[in-house]
């Protein structure tokens, strides 16, 4: 095989972050897809907040979808929060000294999430659908995306629950790619698979 043949067949290398506020699903998701194309964990999924404290990373994920084929690595980051309350640890049975800390390397976690933007080729922003789409945390990472003009997928998660409402998802945010799913069953994943590969194709590295 020739070398121009050999990189023309060569999976293009793509970095996948999943961004969003907490407890939206991140971590299920990129579990999800983890599973489906590498039959891997990406990381534990808790109902503490802030569970995921520190940048998690699968790679070589050889997925393919629309006829594209791509090199993964997926990068679940830590759950945003415009500010992080040792109390909330408190709750699910955390000392004072460990929710202080837990709350310590949350905040930590948030940073390092916004600063590692930089690396992500295509974002996802995992929302739950079953709240309201009209916060400080959801338009604080869209317009952190925007701002270093980065592909991003808004993907309203847990359209399973009674509560979802993803028609208020896209009228709040028409003018971008959706893609509601349920990350737990499974439900609207193939669609959001040929949306990261249409967005994939696009990635100049």
């Amino acid at each position: 095989m020739s070398w121009r043949l050999w990189l023309k067949s060569k999976p293009k290398s793509v970095n996948l972050g999943f961004y969003g506020e907490v407890n939206a699903g991140k971590t299920t998701l990129a579990n999800k897809i983890g599973l489906d194309w590498a039959d891997q964990e990406v990381g534990i999924v808790s109902e503490i907040p802030h569970e995921t404290r520190d940048i998690q990373k699968l790679e070589k994920v050889n997925f393919s979808a629309n006829g594209t084929k791509l090199d993964l690595t997926l990068i679940d980051m830590p759950g945003i929060a415009t500010s992080v309350n040792p109390k909330e640890f408190m709750k699910h049975g955390l000392s004072a000294s460990e929710a202080m800390q837990r709350a310590k390397e949350a905040t930590r976690g948030i940073i390092e999430a916004i600063k590692y933007l930089e690396q992500v080729d295509v974002a996802l922003v995992i929302i739950d659908a079953s709240k309201s789409p009209f916060n400080q945390v959801n338009f604080t990472i869209i317009g952190n995306l925007e701002h270093q003009k980065k592909p991003f997928i808004l993907v309203p998660n847990k359209i399973d629950l009674i509560e979802a409402d993803v028609r208020l998802v896209r009228d709040a945010f028409s003018q971008y790619h959706v893609a509601p799913v349920s990350a737990i069953q499974g439900d609207g994943i193939d669609e959001l698979y040929d949306k990261i590969a249409e967005l994939a194709k696009k990635v100049r590295r």
